[in-house]
């Protein structure tokens, strides 16, 4: 490709995904298997309109690695731990399991032991993009069966590095008294590099991205989030650990994060898109030709595979009580061969352990069984995936179930702090969405919950709960976002009931207009206290000015709703004005006479009184 047609490469791209998604959509196959045929349609194999080139692979991978942080900011540090069992348990069994059986198979079919084991633990990898990709298509993400699913696949990444390892110490050309002293020196790398991320990430994440927040530069904030994770993932590549490890720890060190909405709805756009271009390199790397050359081999491989990772995985989901309704996804989506295996038939090529044509072999069997896991999920929904998917919803409903009276609150300034204390005092928690670093820095040391970020952003309100909650507080003290955040709220969330600060009165007027019909006037109530104060000191009983303070708030409130319709007409709006003004004086003026009156009535009885006894 000439420097000249740059652009052909992502026109490509874009167009390919743009029209092969979509249909694989509408014909129910998802999108998953519509970008995998897209990159078998633009490969060499086929049209040939992209250049077979290594860097594809390599920046589409930043795809699963962007998927893993994601993963990792769901899961706080005290559940991974509960986790721990099931991930090095039954993670562990998985993962040797499926190699010994395979490794079975590929000795009885007359291969030898070294090479049968090498191929059998490329094999027994599992695709952690596939398969969270389409827990997340499916809603399963938290049920019991999507939870075992990240355990197994994070143990497959923690793996990484000792199957690495292990492939030149097995291999024949490379089976030296040095393969020991390698294994060390690269285990003792990657725990050191395990260790910086989880201390590192401890004493510096935080505080550096609360500096970055203090810019108030959305942009740098989202490149400071793409930063954290690629530099994570750099330094897991460079001990030779797995990039998506790395990551995910990134995640989990930022779970408890007052910026972790944020970082989720910056880095969204980002993982979608490379996830999506790490299927379809998948595709393109998928070569028809060795399938077309050696078609058997690939079909024995493809069967072995499927069918010996099916029967470990089906005795697994009995013994870890995966729900009946639960265990065909489970299987079905570790059942598949994983994007780790192209590295391992790599090495094991490179270490000449198995030749070209085996290795394309190989890799054509893993790409099938990639493309073959949403055609083997949507083929069983005739039996259970509706009930399956019914269930997902229901657990996951139930595992992201909102409080009793489920609120957010927009703004943690000074209006904000006061509804939230008072919310709290009565036993009501809310969700705090604040884009100022310093404000919620303060309020987390206090034991608040709060999240940094936009409120009038629309992926921010969905992240925090919007479609579920009840009560949206507008506390921000600006009138321009106070105004958008009421008509995204209106727009995407007519559920919402919303209770908003305003300004001034013409601040009230346009939340009015938007159908917000709570609204407080910031200042009003502070002003009418101190009026009271002022009355009680002119000698007014204390009862008799709260009553004309209240009496002048109730008048004050009709009047403002009965010009809310004349607010466009400006002379009506004065006339209507002075006559309410009037009007409200002169029923003071009234009562005040008569109050007086009464006081001279009684003053002139007990006078009259006192005459006629004395």
């Amino acid at each position: 490709m000439t420097h000249g047609n740059w652009l052909l490469l992502p026109l490509v791209f874009l167009a390919a995904a743009v029209f092969a998604v979509p249909l694989a959509r509408y014909l129910r196959l998802g999108s998953i298997l519509g970008y995998l045929v897209a990159g078998v349609l633009i490969g060499p194999a086929v049209l040939g309109l992209v250049p077979e080139s290594s860097a594809i692979p390599e920046v589409a991978e930043l795809g699963v690695v962007l998927m893993l942080f994601l993963v990792g900011l769901e899961l706080e540090p005290k559940r991974l731990w509960a986790m721990r069992r099931p991930i090095f348990g039954w993670g562990s069994v998985q993962l040797l399991g499926c190699a010994a059986v395979l490794t079975a198979v590929g000795m009885a079919t007359g291969h030898p032991w070294r090479l049968s084991l090498v191929v059998s633990l490329g094999l027994a990898m599992s695709s952690t993009a596939v398969a969270l990709a389409v827990l997340a298509e499916r809603n399963l993400g938290r049920t019991t069966a999507g939870e075992s699913i990240l355990s197994v696949a994070l143990l497959q990444d923690i793996a990484a590095i000792p199957v690495l390892a292990l492939v030149p110490v097995l291999a024949l050309s490379g089976a030296h008294d040095d393969g020991d002293g390698r294994t060390w020196l690269a285990a003792g790398k990657a725990v050191g590099a395990i260790v910086t991320i989880i201390f590192g990430g401890r004493l510096l994440l935080r505080p550096a991205l609360r500096w970055i927040a203090h810019s108030k530069t959305p942009e740098i904030f989202t490149a400071a989030a793409l930063l954290l994770v690629i530099g994570t993932a750099a330094l897991m590549q460079l001990v030779g650990l797995s990039m998506a490890l790395g990551a995910f720890l990134a995640g989990v060190l930022l779970a408890e994060s007052e910026y972790r909405r944020e970082l989720e709805t910056d880095l969204e756009p980002f993982k979608g898109l490379l996830l999506g271009l790490f299927f379809i390199a998948v595709g393109m790397g998928l070569d028809l030709h060795a399938v077309a050359a050696q078609p058997g081999l690939v079909a024995a491989v493809l069967v072995a595979l499927l069918a010996c990772k099916t029967l470990v995985l089906a005795a697994m989901s009995r013994a870890m009580k995966i729900p009946l309704v639960e265990r065909p996804a489970f299987v079905i989506l570790l059942a598949q061969g994983g994007e780790f295996g192209f590295v391992v038939f790599q090495l094991a090529q490179g270490e000449g352990m198995i030749d070209a044509a085996q290795n394309s072999a190989l890799v054509a069997a893993v790409a099938l069984s990639l493309a073959l896991t949403p055609l083997l999920l949507t083929g069983g929904d005739g039996l259970m995936s509706r009930r399956l998917a019914r269930l997902g919803m229901q657990h996951q409903q139930e595992a992201a179930a909102p409080p009793p009276a489920p609120i957010l609150i927009a703004g943690s300034g000074r209006y904000g702090q006061v509804i939230g204390r008072l919310l709290r005092a009565n036993g009501l928690e809310a969700t705090v969405l604040d884009h100022d670093a310093e404000a919620i820095e303060s309020l987390r040391r206090f034991g608040w919950q709060v999240h940094y970020g936009d409120a009038t952003r629309l992926d921010l309100l969905k992240s925090a709960g919007a479609a579920t909650a009840r009560i949206l507080v507008i506390a921000i003290d600006d009138i321009a976002q106070s105004l958008a955040l009421a008509e995204l709220a209106r727009e995407h969330f007519p559920q919402l009931t919303v209770v908003a600060r305003a300004r001034n009165v013409q601040h009230y007027y346009r939340l009015r207009e938007l159908g917000v019909s709570h609204v407080e006037r910031e200042t009003f109530d502070a002003a009418l206290m101190s009026a009271r104060s002022v009355l009680e000191l002119t000698g007014m009983e204390p009862h008799a000015a709260r009553r004309q303070a209240m009496r002048f708030r109730r008048h004050n409130i009709e009047l403002l709703e009965s010009m809310v319709p004349l607010q466009r007409d400006e002379n009506a709006l004065i006339a209507a004005a002075k006559l309410g003004r009037q009007q409200f004086d002169q029923l003071l003026a009234a009562e005040r006479e008569a109050e007086e009156s009464h006081r001279r009535a009684q003053r002139g009885g007990w006078d009259r009184q006192d005459g006629g006894t004395s």
